[in-house]
């Protein structure tokens, strides 16, 4: 084994559209890139702090300087999942490691992890939050047939009836980022099942979501914010239909992988989700959705700039990450 060396480098990339969701509006993705070298391969790892959780650019690059020591002494995945806790900043490591191991190895990581060989996956393409009329617009000009509304206000209604009646032939996913109130959801649930609506992401905060013990409405409710690790999936079935895996909060593929299979077990939905992020980031999250029903892996599609051999859209659909991208 030659010796490894670690580089992490906060990253800071324009979008080419602001991006609106129910907490505020980003023009640029903050994410942080951790780079692995050893005998003349190189495995790569992103990741995005998400100050929902209290993450900072700062903070996960002092929790990866933190564990250097062990990590250039040549740890596995397996030691990194009790060294470093569930989030972002081990995230990027977890994702470092295995291309690392792919490129050593000479074996993709889907055969490593024991995942379906990849394929083209649909993925939902995100309308940011605006006014009905310009979602509208939006939605006429987004590929695919899996649009992803954002929510977040008295109109929200009205948004859906408006990328409805401009895109009647999409399937639509309502992502609320626990913006509803309790009282209103049965109403806009039973209108939006009528309105093209397969799907409702977190529509009450994380912390205050028992009213979903009634299941109220007759669209799937998915679980997003409320879910981590693979630890609450027990709780969370008694009050979601499916559970949107992202890595970031996972912390990396590997906690992701034994998500999806315990979201199974729990007889509930998978969807497999990204941030704002470039291809780097999204990659691991391509190939873990072959298990998925389905997918959220629009990130780079947001960016002015991604990186070499970037993930490759069309129509709606995202092709699997090129070894010289990852994995």
């Amino acid at each position: 084994m030659g010796k490894r060396t670690l580089e992490i480098t906060a990253v800071s990339s324009l979008l080419k559209a602001t991006f609106t969701t129910s907490r505020g509006t980003r023009t640029s993705a903050e994410t942080v890139r951790v780079t692995l070298s050893e005998s003349l391969s190189r495995g790569r790892g992103e990741c995005v702090p998400y100050p929902r959780y209290g993450e900072t650019v700062e903070g996960v690059i002092a929790a990866i300087e933190a564990v250097r020591p062990q990590i250039e002494a040549g740890i596995g995945r397996v030691e990194l999942q009790s060294l470093m806790p569930t989030g972002a900043a081990r995230c990027a490591v977890d994702c470092a490691m295995w291309d690392l191991e792919a490129k050593l190895t000479g074996k993709p990581v889907w055969q490593l992890a024991g995942l379906p060989e990849p394929k083209p996956v649909e993925t939902a393409i995100t309308v940011s939050l605006d006014t009905p009329e310009a979602m509208a617009a939006s939605a006429k000009t987004t590929p695919g047939r899996l649009l992803k509304l954002k929510l977040g206000g008295a109109d929200d209604l009205a948004r859906i009836e408006a990328v409805h009646a401009a895109r009647p032939d999409a399937r639509l996913i309502v992502d609320a980022n626990e913006s509803l109130s309790a009282d209103k959801f049965p109403s806009i649930s039973q209108a939006a099942a009528r309105l093209g609506v397969v799907l409702v992401e977190q529509p009450f905060p994380a912390t205050n979501d028992s009213a979903l013990m009634h299941r109220p409405g007759p669209v799937a409710i998915c679980a997003d914010e409320s879910a981590h690790t693979s630890a609450e999936l027990q709780d969370l079935a008694r009050r979601y239909d499916a559970v949107n895996v992202h890595l970031d909060k996972a912390g990396g593929l590997t906690e992701a992988l034994a998500m999806v299979r315990g979201v199974r077990e729990c007889g509930l939905g998978v969807m497999v989700g990204c941030m704002v992020a470039g291809s780097i980031s999204t990659a691991p999250a391509v190939l873990l959705a072959g298990l998925a029903d389905a997918a959220d892996l629009d990130g780079p599609l947001w960016l002015m700039d991604d990186v070499p051999n970037g993930l490759h859209y069309a129509g709606g659909m995202v092709a699997p990450p090129e070894r010289d991208l990852w994995g």
